[in-house]
């Protein structure tokens, strides 16, 4: 097994001794998330008292939105990022970690608005590669999730130019006679998952040149994931439905490591049924998730008793203290 990724035990002061929690790291904040976190933060400071809204979710975690309307910021979501900036009519809006199109851009400042772009650096570095390829003549095809406001805004470079799939069939069913062609991703989909897809377009289109631009702190986290689940009875993802890689983190565990995995939202969500037998209990989490919320669920984990029979009712929360904030500190 590689040594690149750090399996922290549970400290051994378990409720039941023959329970062990596994801390799987890398887990949870990525860099992109804290800059865009740092960047709505520094934005409702300095506009305290004025209006101050995300252009959808800043980052795919409730929890996080809701600390943030705490402090006055406002929530416009809508299906598309177009459609939601014409709900904003003045004072600052703050484009979301997953990126938007030039178009949404250049219709906020149109507007008069102050536009706080806390774009991914990741997404960023895509969008400049869909820019350059298109503008050296490339047909692209983007392997992204549909519905996804993160290839929204990379569709929106050059839509005539970019055909977006998120399947095999999708890939088959492509028709395209284009001599420069290239393949890029979506930066939080999972590793093995583009995989497969750049091997069916090299098929298809052996000229295809590939980008594969899933960024660093995915790719450690599924990989982390996947080995220390191999030697785990089950593996728990604290992370939001509305996350894509926290989701994948799932796929990835039960697909490659053959082990039940679960995501969670908080410690609430856990139910003991899942720890039945169970040895060894990995936990991980999405890179948009507070890390407190980790902490609560491994807390929990480390003084739970392993039931000896199937039970309906959820774990409890109250063993837990409420955080005062799920917010990063810097």
């Amino acid at each position: 097994m590689s040594n690149q990724f750090e399996i922290e035990a549970g400290s051994g002061d378990c409720y039941d001794p023959n329970v062990e929690v596994v801390k799987i790291r890398p887990r949870g904040y990525c860099h992109g998330v804290v800059e865009a976190i740092r960047a709505l933060r520094l934005a409702a400071d300095e506009h305290e008292g004025e209006p101050v809204a995300m252009l959808g979710y800043l980052v795919h975690n409730e929890h996080v939105t809701r600390e943030f309307a705490e402090r006055g910021v406002k929530l416009v979501d809508a299906p598309s990022r177009l459609a939601a900036l014409d709900e904003v009519t003045e004072g600052t809006v703050v484009l979301t970690a997953h990126g938007v199109s030039p178009e949404v851009k250049e219709r906020a400042l149109a507007k008069g608005l102050n536009v706080v772009d806390a774009t991914c650096s990741d997404v960023v570095r895509t969008h400049d590669l869909v820019q350059r390829l298109t503008g050296e003549g490339y047909t692209v095809v983007y392997i992204g999730k549909v519905g996804h406001p993160e290839p929204e805004g990379v569709l929106g470079e050059a839509p005539n130019l970019i055909h977006l799939v998120q399947s095999l069939e999708d890939v088959d069913s492509l028709e395209l006679s284009s001599s420069k062609l290239a393949v890029t991703t979506q930066t939080t989909l999972s590793l093995w998952d583009t995989q497969a897809m750049i091997d069916r377009l090299r098929q298809r289109f052996p000229h295809i040149e590939v980008h594969n631009e899933i960024c660093s702190a995915t790719q450690e986290r599924q990989q982390a994931a996947v080995e220390a689940a191999k030697e785990c009875d089950v593996v728990i993802v604290v992370g939001s439905a509305r996350s894509s890689n926290s989701q994948r983190l799932v796929q990835v565990v039960s697909d490659l490591a053959n082990r039940p995995a679960y995501l969670v939202d908080t410690v609430a969500d856990l139910k003991p049924e899942w720890f039945v037998g169970c040895a060894r209990v990995g936990v991980t989490a999405g890179a948009s998730t507070p890390t407190v919320l980790t902490r609560e669920v491994i807390a929990y984990l480390e003084q739970m008793e392993t039931p000896e029979e199937p039970g309906s009712s959820r774990v409890g929360a109250a063993a837990v203290a409420k955080p005062e904030s799920h917010l990063p500190t810097n």
